[in-house]
């Protein structure tokens, strides 16, 4: 199969699969009416994120991007995900329920998007910035399209939201299990290896690019899991509202084309540079936040969209970064051991910034978030020094 056709039904599959993500968060207002709870959204959002990341660690652990065929793997996983997201609406409603459905969607959602990466690192050698900017830009796409749903159908049922997001999801799963086979430059790992977490944690320039997808990553799903009470903190449109759903699917959404365009742009440039560019300005716009008075109109509105841009457009770089670093034969066990150490992050930022809201405001906890862009810009360059030392030394 060409690339290019390869890379449309791995895009399209990821969209569909990853609209998975964020399904519980745009229902939340009406689950938490129904569950007597006035605030989920911490638990919610962190119950994918754990279920995704004990699903990374065993996917990475056992190398199965590697030593099986990574797009059965993506089928047998979207299938799961959408199972488990769908019985949601057909068992009991439990608080508790609700949580371990949710993380079993995370933990096969390990099996869509990091490997989707991996598919698409076998058909391309050359050009992997672009591919992957199209890529994570599918993912945040899905992301977004939650928020979509409930806005153009604001009466829709919670299970409505469940119901079509499972169904995209298994169409998903499909078009790249029946319509994508393994890529040219796939190099099959033959064997579990023990040995093999110690000698990627040598590679410096692949600590290097983790350090950096890591800081990104501590306020990336933050963020996106706040934007609602950043729109009713500017806007005054509260959450669960037409008016809040569209803003949220906007500034979620808008990342997946700067994901695009910053493919295309590093295709000239560099990841390196594109990855760091769109690092150092979220981080600049977590900063901002401090200043910005609350209900700035459209000053507001502006710099919530200028923050979703530079959000998102660096997680492909740093993820092609990855892969540069790494043996091919190895590359999707790394592609998803970092993903798995990344959202992990995540959980500990959601629910301490949460905490925050709690005690100080929106404005200093949000903005505290860029601790992981100036950490992360730190160790990139400081692992960077060590990988042009040891190169430097070993000639």
């Amino acid at each position: 199969m060409k690339p290019g056709k390869a890379l449309t039904l791995i895009v399209i599959a990821q969209f569909l699969g990853t609209s998975l993500w964020f399904a519980g968060n745009a229902v939340i207002p009406e689950l938490g009416e129904i569950l007597g709870r006035s605030e989920l959204t911490g638990a919610v959002t962190s119950a994918v994120q754990f279920g995704f990341i004990s699903g990374t660690l065993v996917f990475a652990l056992l190398s199965i991007p590697d030593r099986f065929s990574p797009s059965k793997v993506f089928l047998a996983s979207g299938f799961l995900a959408s199972t488990f997201n769908f019985l949601i609406t057909i068992l009991p409603l439990h608080f508790e329920s609700l949580l371990v459905l949710r993380f079993l969607v995370g933990f096969f959602l390990a099996g869509i998007y990091p490997v989707g990466m991996k598919i698409a690192s076998d058909y391309y050698e050359k050009g992997l910035g672009k591919a992957l900017g199209l890529l994570v830009g599918a993912l945040v796409f899905g992301t977004a399209s939650p928020y979509l749903v409930k806005a153009l159908g604001y009466q829709l049922s919670y299970q409505s939201i469940f119901w079509t997001t499972s169904g995209l999801a298994l169409l998903g799963s499909f078009l790249v299990g029946f319509g994508v086979p393994d890529g040219p430059h796939r190099r099959k790992s033959p064997k579990f290896d023990w040995n093999l977490l110690p000698r990627l944690s040598q590679i410096n320039s692949l600590k290097s690019a983790a350090s950096g997808y890591f800081g990104h990553m501590w306020e990336l799903y933050t963020f996106w899991a706040f934007v609602p009470a950043l729109i009713f903190w500017q806007m005054q449109y509260a959450p669960g509202t037409g008016q809040n759903a569209i803003f949220s699917f906007s500034i979620i959404g808008i990342g997946a084309l700067s994901c695009a365009l910053g493919g295309f742009i590093a295709e000239k440039v560099g990841s390196r540079s594109v990855a760091l560019f769109s690092l150092i300005g979220s981080g600049i716009c977590c900063l901002y936040l401090w200043i910005l008075p609350q209900n700035a109109g459209g000053l507001g509105v502006v710099f919530l969209f200028i923050w979703g841009i530079l959000v998102t457009a660096d997680s492909p770089q740093f993820s092609t970064l990855v892969a540069q670093a790494t043996p091919a034969e190895y590359r999707g066990t790394a592609l998803t051991l970092v993903n798995c150490l990344g959202f992990g992050l995540t959980i500990l930022s959601i629910q301490w910034t949460e905490w925050l809201i709690a005690v100080l405001s929106i404005q200093t906890a949000m903005g505290l978030l860029s601790i992981g862009p100036i950490l992360g810009i730190f160790l990139f360059k400081k692992f960077q020094k060590k990988e042009a030392l040891s190169r430097g030394l070993s000639r």
